[in-house]
């Protein structure tokens, strides 16, 4: 199974020192661009442009993503009339195909992602980071092991008041990263809370077909209900018989 969309920005964004809060914005190709630079660092990174917003500039980059795999016999269709469309299942499969992709074939090391597009800013959508130090936290992200951030990003002392500016929008975008999981945590929940409401539908209709213990209901509510090791039910209210909520 790939990685969530959450656990690829958090890789992407520590490995290019950028501030993507949606995959959508893969969609420029910039950002694409710069992953297969840390990787055979020969992409004219002067040439990609982070903070375009037209489609027309995002062909440009893919252009220079296309060539690069050419080069480099890479064997993958870009599908860029999809990418650039910014629509999020585009880019996620791709994104995934290039964490994948990037895990069998970095070469080690540390990467300076704003040296390497001369402190060019990010996307247009979010700021960049290029206040931020330069952290190795692409070497740390080898061989498929999603990076963490280091202490000394976390703890570093702003010296200047753009590093307290950077220090703030790391901040900003740790919430935007949180609201993101809480809206995948709602919308998940909302369709098992559908699927229960439609089996319990099922079941006031025929209670029969709940008593078939190898049957499709009993099967589907073993994997509604079950619980992952650690996890404990809260109890009861003292003298209430009511039925706990699952969801």
């Amino acid at each position: 199974m790939g990685e969530s969309r959450q656990e690829l920005l958090l890789w992407l964004n520590q490995l290019l020192q950028l501030n993507v809060t949606k995959v959508e914005q893969c969609g420029t190709g910039a950002a694409f661009c710069q992953v297969f630079d840390s990787i055979y660092l020969d992409i004219p990174m002067s040439r990609v442009k982070f903070n375009v917003n037209n489609e027309y500039g995002y062909l440009q980059n893919f252009k220079i993503l296309q060539n690069a795999f050419v080069k480099h016999q890479v064997d993958r269709n870009v599908p860029v009339e999809q990418l650039v469309k910014c629509k999020m299942q585009d880019n996620l499969e791709f994104l995934q195909w290039t964490k994948r992709y990037w895990d069998q074939y970095y070469p080690g090391g540390d990467y300076d992602a704003l040296a390497r597009r001369k402190g060019a800013p990010g996307p247009a959508p979010t700021p960049a980071t290029s206040s931020a130090p330069r952290t190795s936290n692409a070497g740390a992200a080898r061989r498929g092991t999603t990076p963490t951030t280091s202490a000394a990003a976390r703890t570093r002392t702003p010296q200047t008041g753009g590093g307290s500016a950077a220090l703030a929008q790391e901040n900003a975008g740790l919430k935007d990263t949180v609201a993101g999981l809480e809206r995948e945590r709602d919308f998940y929940f909302s369709k098992l809370r559908d699927i229960e409401l439609l089996i319990q539908q099922a079941v006031d209709a025929d209670p029969e077909i709940e008593k078939d213990e190898e049957g499709l209901v009993k099967n589907i509510q073993a994997i509604l209900y079950s619980t992952e090791e650690g996890f404990e039910i809260p109890a009861e209210v003292e003298g209430g018989q009511d039925e706990l909520e699952t969801f």
